[in-house]
């Protein structure tokens, strides 16, 4: 561990008075006393944090937003798809999220508290459930001689239990997707470390679906006597929403025995009208181990009953039989008790499980039934709760072996610092933490909306979808847009490289849309213009609101018209050619080669002087959506030098000849003008516009060269931007958004005057924005900046994590005093770019240039295998390997990425649409 790593770790640290290390905990990742206090105290952009000249240039959005704010929440009883005048204030709690992908997610905080809760598809409640806990329970000869509630907090209810656990003597470790919290017992001389483990396993498609978690209590005792240890888990029926309260729930208890193993535990029946689910705690049996339980208690008053039947004599009284159901007004508890006999200067074991099981989703519409991913493994009918208990408790040490031999190489990488190594697994949390959704492709469902081959679409029914699924994650918890496209971009390279499978199937459900139309016609509140819901041929910014109908009504989005979006079309392409360099998936080239066509003929139209490079049309029509630009600029220019530049690529690989000359022809002239009207010998000028900010200093203004990197080219014929002018524009970004700003210690802000200021000119010009400054970071690392590029990334995790307080809720932005916007975000995902950059030049021998080349620790072909040789020689990501055949392995992870063996790999021409110029070649030969 670096100087640097250890200062931080001591700072959140310096209240822990136990040198008790605890049972098993690994030394990288995220570390805190449960005493610890942030003193910084940070409160979310509102109006007021606007500048009144933004104000004044913002007035009818102000307006129209109002208007159209009332009518949804008021008229239509709906939640805003962001909700400007309610934003999420910071609560520096959280730890890691408990569950796999898209079976929803129940957060722990850090200090235990059971406060975060995605049941209902993409739609989260913020609310600490005071009730469930976990108490330890010591006895000794017979008698009870301690038993306390592991929680820091006093509550004013629940007053018959013992409170108030001192947090000096405890502290919390997260790796995701693993987490520790050691509990050094005062007086007692005993230890406890409970360890949290959820299924998130890369290139897993089954178990990583699941909607479960363990809890593993490690029991240490230091005392010259022998010690019964009873561990008590209490669980209220709901997440603290009101519906808790409308009567009609009810527990029952539980005993299940499969394949010699067997588990006891209570089922808590939550009984909505919609979205119905039931919660399952349970113990595994083993000898030595007494399972009991309570199968019902009120959370009223002060529950003194439970407590003392469990301070009588380490169990609880296990009653037969269910509870009635609750009348209105009221809440029910159950509880779970696991007790072992610990041996002198012993150790032990208890293993709890919790599983939620919600089959079957309707997102806010109501208007279709959606099964979940893991329905194809455990069923449908809502009575998986048992089985799931008894697959986590039996199989949670599988989880733990694979998940250790994928971390592993990383973590014990010396070259890497120990904040990198905290960030780069951390972060994932955000895609089980992001109202995810996995779910079943309908066997009625057509994703072009009927728009099959012939006419430029895709199969109806794509086969990665049908054995995949499809999968979905929100852009932020406060910005309930799935699939956002333009921060996707950034985001993908998490999936790409741990999940491709998912990234795959994801970009199929973008083609889909692509070809499709709506043509409803909505305000943007923006401009106040109506224009059509979405346009064929142009990429949408996102497939829908969870409280609506997402894949079927798409672009939630209502600030602009994205249509018009200079970046979203070019990101696609750059998207399709990344993930084929990526997988060696020749049958996703064949299927997204017309769709890529098609969305670069729409963008065509932004070239309004036919000088090869498209212009942005005065206003922020761009990720960046409160940053006007106009002209010629670095990031959109950038995007479409590098997007052409690919189409160049695909082209020659694909045999299609005529293609190529037009896009080579494109490539030739837009560069030169790109470097004609940007270029000013430093850096690459934000627009070529005139106004008095257009040579501002973006940070992103390389995202162009950054995915050309990472997809092994911006060299030779593919190069796109001049590599010297890349990286003394790199330099100076370095020079003045990273080291200028804040003291070189809050990451890159988004756009810096060249006299050394922050550009206030929009209301995101002064900000930094996390994944942003990870894909700079990437960028630089490609560029053989390497310190620069960590300096850079390491200044953003420290205030994120360290300062701010903001553990596992990572911004998408912050400003460098007061504010911050947008908790839990999806781009801060784009630190595994650095990773992938990481591993690239790992890859090269010392002193070369980057080539194209595949790091072969996260894909699926050799490391000195081109994507030409993968065409050439039939090499095919889609064929399964024979049975007896030993699986890929990718730093220790069986990789079972393969699509099964009736899937095509091949297409015909007919079922592919003609280029635009009547090229025959329309799919790879």
């Amino acid at each position: 561990m670096e100087a640097g790593d250890e200062d931080s770790t001591a700072a959140l640290m310096s209240r822990y008075l136990s040198a008790a290390p605890g049972k098993g905990v690994p030394e990288e990742g995220w570390r805190i006393c449960l005493a610890h206090e942030f003193k910084e105290k940070r409160k979310p952009f509102q109006a007021r944090d606007v500048s009144l000249a933004n104000m004044v240039e913002h007035v009818g959005l102000g307006v129209r937003y109002l208007k159209w704010w009332y009518r949804k929440t008021r008229v239509e009883k709906k939640a805003p798809f962001i909700d400007m005048f309610h934003a999420l204030p910071l609560r520096q709690i959280y730890g890691v999220p408990m569950g796999g992908f898209g079976g929803g997610t129940i957060t722990r905080g850090w200090r235990g508290e059971f406060c975060r809760w995605q049941l209902n598809p993409g739609m989260y409640h913020y609310k600490t459930v005071i009730a469930n806990q976990f108490t330890v329970c010591l006895r000794r000869g017979g008698q009870t001689v301690y038993q306390q509630v592991l929680s820091v907090e006093r509550p004013p209810t629940l007053q018959g239990w013992n409170w108030g656990y001192c947090g000096s003597y405890a502290f919390y470790h997260a790796l995701y997707p693993r987490a520790w919290t050691v509990y050094d017992l005062p007086g007692q001389n005993v230890t406890l470390t409970c360890r949290q483990v959820s299924p998130v396993i890369p290139h897993d498609y089954e178990d990583c679906s699941l909607p479960a978690a363990v809890l593993v209590w490690e029991i240490e005792n230091r005392n010259d006597f022998a010690l019964d240890v009873s561990i008590m888990f209490t669980m209220i029926n709901g997440s603290g929403h009101k519906d808790d309260k409308k009567g009609g729930h009810w527990n029952e208890p539980f005993r299940l025995e499969k394949d010699g193993e067997a588990v006891s535990g209570v089922l808590l029946h939550h009984c909505t009208a919609i979205n119905p689910y039931t919660l399952a705690i349970a113990a595994r049996e083993q000898p030595g181990r007494d399972i009991s339980h309570q199968t019902a208690f009120s959370p009223r008053g002060t529950c003194r009953g439970l407590w003392d039947d469990l301070i009588t004599d380490g169990r609880l009284d296990s009653p037969t039989g269910p509870s009635p159901p609750t009348q209105k007004g009221e809440n029910v508890g159950a509880a779970l008790a696991a007790r072992c006999t610990v041996a002198a200067m012993g150790q032990n074991t208890l293993e709890f499980s919790l599983a939620w099981d919600m089959p079957k989703m309707t997102f806010g519409s109501g208007e279709k039934e959606h099964l979940r991913r893991y329905t194809r493994f455990f069923g449908s009918r809502g009575d998986a709760g048992q089985a799931l208990s008894v697959h986590a408790l039996t199989q949670y040490r599988d989880w733990e072996r694979r998940i250790k031999d994928w971390q592993r190489p990383i973590l014990q990488d010396r070259a890497l610092p120990g904040w990198y190594k905290s960030a780069l697994f951390n972060e994932l949390y955000f895609l089980a933490d992001g109202g995810t959704v996995w779910v079943e492709l309908p066997p009625d469902c057509d994703i072009t909306g009927g728009l099959h081959s012939e006419q430029g679409g895709l199969p109806a029914q794509p086969p990665i979808l049908k054995e995949y699924g499809r999968f979905a994650y929100l852009e932020g918890q406060e910005y309930r847009m799935y699939n956002t496209y333009d921060v996707h971009f950034y985001a993908s390279f998490a999936l790409i490289m741990l999940w491709p499978k998912l990234a795959l199937s994801l970009q199929y459900d973008m083609a889909g849309c692509v070809v499709r139309e709506d043509c409803t016609q909505r305000l943007h509140l923006m401009s106040g213009l109506v224009s059509p819901a979405k346009t064929r041929n142009v990429v949408p910014h996102d497939i829908g609101d969870p409280d609506d109908e997402p894949w079927q009504r798409v672009n939630a989005y209502l600030i602009h018209d994205t249509a018009d979006w200079k970046d979203l079309n070019l990101k696609f392409v750059l998207h399709v050619y990344r993930d084929f360099y990526l997988t060696a998936d020749r049958q996703y080239l064949h299927d997204m080669w017309p769709i890529c066509q098609a969305v670069m003929e729409s963008e065509l139209k932004f070239d309004k002087d036919g000088d090869g490079l498209i212009e942005n049309s005065g206003y922020a029509d761009q990720t960046y959506d409160g940053w006007v630009v106009s002209g010629a600029s670095a990031y959109c220019g950038g995007l479409w030098i590098a997007a052409v530049c690919v189409m160049c690529k695909m082209a020659r690989l694909l045999d299609c000849e005529s293609v190529y000359q037009r896009y080579r022809d494109l490539l030739e002239r837009g560069s030169a003008a790109f470097d004609k009207l940007l270029w000013n010998g430093q850096y690459y000028n934000y627009d070529s516009s005139g106004r008095p900010f257009s040579n501002s200093i973006m940070s992103d203004q390389c995202a162009g060269q950054w995915f050309l990197r990472a997809s092994g080219l911006g060299e030779g014929d593919f190069q796109a931007f001049p590599t010297e002018k890349v990286r003394q524009a790199l330099r100076t970004v370095f020079d003045l958004n990273v080291m200028q700003f804040a003291g070189g210690k809050m990451g890159a802000v988004n756009g810096m005057r060249p006299e050394g200021v922050p550009d206030c000119s929009s209301v995101q010009s002064d900000e930094v924005w996390v994944g942003v400054v990870y894909g700079l970071a990437a960028t630089m690392i490609h560029e053989g900046m390497v310190e620069e590029g960590m300096r850079a990334a390491e200044g953003c995790y420290r205030t994120v994590w360290e300062r701010l307080g903001m553990a596992f809720q990572t911004p998408e932005a912050y400003c460098e005093r007061g504010i911050f916007r947008s908790l839990a975000y999806m781009r801060p995902l784009s630190i595994w770019a650095m990773q992938l950059a990481l591993e690239r030049r790992a890859a090269q021998p010392e002193g070369s240039e980057a080539t194209e080349t595949v790091p072969q620790s996260t894909h699926t072909v050799s490391s000195t295998e081109t994507v030409e040789t993968r065409l050439n020689t039939g090499t095919d990501s889609n064929t399964v390997p024979p049975k007896e055949t030993e699986p890929e392995t990718r730093n220790g992870v069986p990789h079972t990425d393969a699509v099964p063996p009736n899937s095509p790999v091949q297409s015909s021409d007919q079922d592919l649409v003609s280029s635009k110029e009547g090229d025959s070649c329309t799919s790879a030969q």
